[in-house]
């Protein structure tokens, strides 16, 4: 996870690697390309594995992935947007966590599929 910093959403708080959709682009595809802009690493979108939706904010839809495997070693590639990375246990998430994410994770967790979040 990388803490927010200098971006104007959620500054301060823990949250995923994580963006939108450019045109054409599958979302397997945005989230191997999300990693490499944030976190450096490689990831084949073939590696992703789906692992969670969250319908949050009646406008908007997350999908989360697993990386089952990447190629290089993450590091802080937006430092203008990210002031550290951690790796956190599922059930130890840090308190200052942004809420979507954390209950997405959490439910992850409990081997749940699909999550709402603000509704």
């Amino acid at each position: 996870m990388g803490r927010r910093s200098g971006t104007g959403y959620a500054d301060g708080l823990w949250h995923l690697p994580s963006g939108h959709l450019e045109a054409g682009e599958s979302a397997t595809e945005a989230a191997a390309r999300e990693a490499g802009e944030e976190v450096g690493v490689r990831v084949d979108p073939a590696d992703l594995v789906f692992a969670h939706v969250m319908h949050r904010a009646p406008d908007r839809v997350g999908i989360f992935f697993v990386a089952e495997r990447w190629a290089g070693e993450p590091y802080n590639a937006e430092p203008d947007k990210c002031s550290e990375l951690g790796w956190f246990p599922l059930d130890r998430l840090p308190q200052d966590t942004v809420g979507y994410p954390a209950e997405a994770l959490r439910g992850i967790g409990r081997g749940e599929a699909f999550g709402l979040y603000e509704f």
